[in-house]
């Protein structure tokens, strides 16, 4: 499976010089304000950038002056590199410079090692300003695009479908997913009746909760009896999941509880127990997209829950790469240290380190994870 090794992240907000190996599973601890949305908001601009929507989507976050690292950087540079199976792994680079009200894509690279011995590695594209290349795979030879190019847009946005190995690159970076705090007020998506039809992801705002869960229910049978095993470790009185009919093509979903004659509807459902459902149809989806992103996925769980949530976590790893911001440090308490990315500022200024990189193996002779942290021998603490 293809999956991304590293990212560089240079000059965004507080991210002025930072690397991150990637993993499958990385959990981000740290005080607030020390760029834990950053590495996520990273991803976004990626997969923005990945769908031609770069330019609306820095107008979003207010310009690119705004995102830049204050008065020390005087670009924004992200550079990616993406494993590819039997072959060298694909490098990205992207550096984006402020021109005028609006800004310049001055360089963009994608390229591979193919031949360990060469001194330049082989280019799929090269630009710079409005010099845009691609490697045509027909002629073998690096041409100038022969459509209408948009300056503002990435060269990898506008890469022809043919062209596999950018083509590739380009659709996992523009599936990367986000989800942040669940609405669960009265009339919040989440628990309305919602329509019967194919979904396999919960969406964003439990708009496909219910669609979802009745869909995995009828063609992945298996997969929805793991659901419910866990919210029946979770919650030890649930018994069941239904999904009554309330019009045409439209379903509700109740939850049987063993202390009550009657089922519950998703409307009287507590926030904790919505959101912990919310979060187990997500990790257990057949088709997680290439990054998943969780911001605060501890929010209105009881800490009971959070054994459960990582070990969700770490078996949704085997079909996503997961990048999860947390404050919570009962959740760091079932964690591993190859698991946490430590986030700390020094100087202003973003640092991450692997907790497996830090000397903790004496300490976790005696505590746990958690407590080391309180004990601030990992930094990250306020």
């Amino acid at each position: 499976m293809n999956s991304f090794e590293s990212i560089t992240i240079e000059g965004y907000r507080r991210l002025y010089s930072v690397q991150v190996n990637m993993r499958p599973l990385t959990i981000m601890i740290g005080a607030n304000g020390v760029g834990k949305t950053s590495l996520l908001e990273i991803f976004l601009l990626l997969a923005a950038s990945a769908k031609g929507q770069l330019e609306s989507k820095i107008s979003d976050l207010s310009g690119l002056s705004e995102i830049m690292t204050g008065d020390q950087a005087k670009s924004l540079a992200i550079s990616l590199s993406m494993s590819v199976p039997n072959n060298a792994p694909l490098d990205y680079y992207l550096r984006i410079t402020p021109k005028g009200l609006a800004y310049e894509i001055a360089l963009e690279t994608l390229t591979q090692q193919n031949d360990p011995s060469a001194l330049i590695p082989f280019k799929h594209i090269e630009s710079s300003g409005l010099d845009v290349k691609y490697y045509s795979p027909d002629i073998q030879k690096l041409l100038r695009p022969n459509w209408d190019h948009n300056p503002l847009e990435t060269s990898l946005s506008q890469v022809p479908k043919m062209y596999q190995e950018p083509e590739n690159l380009r659709k996992r970076l523009a599936s990367c997913t986000f989800y942040g705090a669940l609405n669960v007020a009265p009339k919040s998506p989440v628990r309305l009746p919602q329509s019967m039809r194919p979904v396999t992801l919960p969406g964003s705002n439990g708009e496909d909760l219910v669609s979802c869960l009745y869909y995995l229910r009828e063609t992945d049978s298996e997969r929805f009896e793991i659901i419910e095993d866990t919210l029946a470790a979770a919650f030890p009185d649930f018994e069941r999941l239904s999904f009554p009919p309330v019009a045409a093509g439209t379903l509700a979903m109740t939850w049987k509880d063993k202390n009550f004659s009657k089922p519950l509807y998703t409307h009287q459902l507590s926030e904790g127990t919505l959101r912990f459902l919310w979060l187990v149809t997500l990790l257990q989806s057949p088709d997680l997209t290439a990054v998943t992103l969780i911001d605060e996925p501890e929010v209105s769980l009881h800490p009971e829950l959070l054994q459960l949530l990582a070990d969700l976590m770490r078996e949704a790893t085997q079909r996503t790469q997961l990048i999860v911001a947390t404050h919570s440090d009962r959740l760091i308490r079932f964690l591993k240290p190859k698991e946490v990315l430590v986030c700390d500022v020094e100087d202003g200024l973003t640092t991450m380190t692997w907790g497996d990189s830090l000397d903790l193996e004496k300490w976790l002779e005696d505590y746990s994870l958690d407590q080391i942290w309180a004990m601030n021998l990992m930094g990250g603490r306020p």
